[in-house]
């Protein structure tokens, strides 16, 4: 049998964020639906580095795909010791009615398309209709990627950034003035921007000082990306007093999410947790309910996200005719 491989040159001809979100936003119904074996994932620290991997696998009844993410990030030194970026990834897929391996895949930027996706699919059911300015706390790759998709589902018409290196900043403003046609107000800090936004989009590392409660007007829906991993932290607890919670998987965020501050410090309890975003899209549970609600959506991301994305640039592959097979069974 033989086994696709498929470069990052070709994946990145390959995708294209318009299919992403609604893949992604099916891959969420269909794991509520129970049709979706997603066990924990496994994250090393590599010892005497920055350095970390991580490990999502995951099995979806709906296309009878296993896939298997590893995503490494931190190694600082790659560029220069090694001519590879700082942070890589891989994907392996399975069929499921054999578990041959079908696929292998460059998931470097799996992890950026399927993120950003997973951010407008809760602008589309969480956030105001009349929602047109977007706070953007942190201006790298993901920042770029989670506007890139909310146009797609939101009438995006300015963008306030905070990043705590100006140059960063000033070369966010540049890329998404030229690339989106949107125009981009550098604020002098978190609180200016969260204050002018009707969405807050937050991507930083959940390693700097928190956004406060008290800067989120009523009527904001919050995606908050930064927060994966036990410790990390990009707002005050406090948020969760006032805004209604939605996870893509409780849990996940209970333990490794932004709410896991909140549930640790005895702000809230678990019940009080109001859906899973897969609820929402199913129809299950309503989205937002009134135009003063503050919503926040918690990700941390899932391998049926990977999985369904995985799915799509393996099938647009054998489409077009990309990538190179090989045999070693």
């Amino acid at each position: 049998m033989k086994t696709l491989l498929i470069c990052r040159q070709d994946v990145s001809e390959i995708i294209d964020i318009k299919d992403v979100i609604p893949a992604v936003e099916k891959g969420y119904g269909v794991f509520n639906a129970g049709k979706v074996i997603q066990p924990p994932y496994m994250g090393i620290n590599i010892p005497d580095s920055t350095g970390s991997i991580d490990f999502k696998a995951g099995y979806c009844a709906e296309n009878e795909l296993i896939s298997l993410k590893a995503s490494s990030g931190g190694f600082a030194d790659n560029p220069i010791k090694y001519g590879i970026p700082a942070n890589l990834g891989t994907v392996l897929l399975f069929d499921s009615k054999s578990c041959a391996l079908i696929c292998i895949m460059d998931g470097s930027l799996v992890t950026g398309y399927r993120t950003g996706a997973a951010g407008a699919v809760s602008i589309k059911y969480l956030a105001r209709k009349d929602a047109h300015e977007v706070a953007s706390i942190g201006t790298g790759n993901q920042a770029r990627m989670q506007l890139r998709a909310a146009v797609n589902v939101a009438d995006i018409r300015k963008v306030h950034a905070w990043d705590s290196i100006e140059e960063n900043a000033l070369k966010f403003k540049n890329d998404i003035e030229k690339e989106l046609n949107i125009p981009v107000v550098i604020e002098d800090s978190k609180k200016d921007a969260v204050e002018k936004a009707d969405i807050v989009i937050s991507t930083t590392r959940g390693k700097g000082s928190v956004i406060k409660s008290d800067w989120v007007k009523p009527g904001t829906h919050i995606v908050a990306v930064g927060t994966d991993d036990k410790g990390k932290q990009e707002y005050e607890p406090e948020i969760f007093l006032k805004a209604t919670a939605v996870c893509d998987s409780i849990t996940q965020c209970v333990e490794k999410g932004e709410i896991q501050h909140a549930i640790n410090n005895g702000i809230i309890t678990k019940d009080k947790i109001y859906a899973e975003i897969g609820q929402i899209v199913s129809g299950e549970k309503a989205g937002r309910t009134s135009n003063e609600q503050i919503t926040i959506f918690d990700t941390t991301g899932m391998a049926i996200q990977d999985n369904v994305m995985a799915e799509i640039i393996y099938k647009k592959a054998l489409e077009n005719g990309r990538g190179t097979y090989f045999e070693f069974i």
